[in-house]
């Protein structure tokens, strides 16, 4: 119970960081959502995706570009944590080890999540509707709840390999461009064939394919499988790197 509690604990502490910057306000939230205003109203129009209206193909995409946006403050985070030295004197309380990285995990998770939230009220305000069950909407929750668990860890990682803070959250930016080369904003249908084969087969396409189709058609579809497999091994991999760099950088 108490790695429960010390974890909590070092959430709300960056939680509390989240909610009085700005800056991080404005990127995790308000660049998406002007993103997926410029997409509809400017963009939408010339981009033909058959019998799903334009609002309906791209919230998905939307969303996995708010969960990448956001989880690059996680990284920058902890790496202000470790060089400034308050890692170490964290190690010296008597608090659960684990706590620490969890701690940035959780707090992650939330502001993340949370930004979906305010993500897709907007997209219902402008126009966004879906016939998906109950079951499909658990469904999309639980794909997006894996997705940023292991973006998460993913971003702590780099947290801790990174020298400067700067440079901890620079590889999100690696990461929204393989959205941009996804089927997030346009299908990979209308891209060339060097294009089309790389979007079809990176990471970002078949978990946003999910997404959509649990949306749109209230199923998960043919490439539910894929996604899940590249959220759990993302997941994993990127955990099990980040307890072993830990332990080397902060001994």
């Amino acid at each position: 119970m108490n790695v429960l509690r010390d974890t909590w604990v070092m959430a709300k502490r960056s939680l509390r960081h989240t909610t009085r910057s700005i800056d991080t306000i404005i990127t995790v939230a308000a660049m998406p959502i002007a993103t997926m205003l410029m997409m509809v109203y400017v963009f939408g129009g010339a981009i033909n995706t058959g019998s799903i209206s334009y609002i309906d193909f791209v919230v998905p995409g939307v969303v996995i570009m708010t969960v990448v946006s956001g989880i690059a403050y996680a990284a920058l985070r902890l790496n202000n944590d470790i060089n400034k030295g308050i890692i170490s004197r964290f190690k010296c309380m008597p608090i659960a080890p684990s706590s620490i990285l969890g701690g940035h995990a959780v707090s992650s998770i939330l502001s993340n999540l949370f930004s979906v939230l305010m993500v897709m009220l907007v997209a219902l305000a402008i126009g966004f509707r879906s016939p998906a069950s109950i079951g499909a909407w658990l469904g999309f929750g639980g794909i997006l709840l894996l997705f940023t668990a292991a973006m998460t860890w993913l971003a702590i990682v780099f947290g801790l390999l990174a020298k400067t803070a700067e440079g901890a959250g620079s590889f999100s930016y690696i990461l929204i461009f393989l959205i941009f080369i996804s089927s997030a904003f346009i299908p990979t249908g209308s891209m060339n064939s060097v294009l089309r084969a790389f979007a079809d087969h990176q990471p970002m396409t078949p978990i946003i394919q999910t997404m959509r189709s649990l949306l749109v058609n209230g199923m998960a579809g043919s490439d539910v499988w894929l996604a899940l497999v590249w959220c759990v091994v993302l997941l994993i991999v990127s955990y099990i790197l980040a307890l072993r760099i830990y332990r080397t950088r902060t001994v």
